[in-house]
């Protein structure tokens, strides 16, 4: 591994302060992506998908947990494996604490095709306290493009789907898959993905996680 060039600290500030333009313009770049994504349209889904937690039963209007926003992590766990993805795993290991999340009134959960049963020990195992639900035997998984057909054998996907409530009716805003949930593991950027983006905007309203009242 070849490493950086040795400069003066003078040509090293020359060299931030040009990298730092670069950044700022990405910077502003995605936060114009941000605004063209929270313009997406949205579509109406059965707020009655039933999936099976920690409670029993409970349908995607359940997963809300009455807030105004659901973030669903894919995660790639099959009926018949053992454990589910490492990949998922390091990605859900990355999430931050879910208060900051709920603060603006968005839910997060997980959601795998494995039984309950397998789900269980494996998040015992990781030592998760974020909500993770059974979608077997029903179609969630397959109507959101996290588990596709090839050849007519299931193929499971890595994704987030956001969706967001107006009382009892549900409407999916936005999907993303494979590796473009890379860097996407911390409240803002899960927040970035959804219809109602950060609120309030920037580090504004941001708090202990303990200190949160919602």
């Amino acid at each position: 591994m070849s490493l950086p060039e040795i400069v003066s600290r003078e040509q090293w500030r020359a060299a931030r302060e040009e990298l730092r333009r670069r950044e700022e313009a990405v910077r502003r770049a995605r936060e114009d992506l941000g605004a063209e994504r929270r313009r997406l349209p949205m579509v109406e889904v059965d707020p009655g998908y039933l999936f099976e937690g920690g409670d029993g039963k409970a349908t995607l209007l359940d997963l809300f947990e009455g807030r105004s926003q659901l973030v669903v992590h894919h995660f790639m766990f099959a009926p018949d494996w053992e454990t589910g993805c490492p990949c998922c795993a390091a990605f859900l290991d990355q999430v931050g604490h879910l208060a900051h999340l709920r603060a603006r009134d968005t839910s997060f959960a997980a959601v795998s095709r494995a039984p309950f049963t397998r789900i269980l020990p494996f998040k015992a195992r990781m030592g998760w306290a974020v909500p993770w639900y059974s979608a077997s035997p029903g179609d969630f998984n397959d109507d959101f493009e996290a588990t596709v057909r090839d050849g007519g054998e299931p193929v499971e996907r890595p994704g987030l789907s956001c969706f967001l409530r107006d009382g009892e009716r549900v409407f999916h805003t936005y999907s993303v898959y494979d590796a473009d949930l890379d860097e996407l593991a911390t409240t803002a950027a899960l927040l970035d993905l959804t219809a109602l983006g950060r609120r309030p905007a920037g580090s504004e309203g941001l708090r202990l996680h303990d200190e949160y009242d919602y």
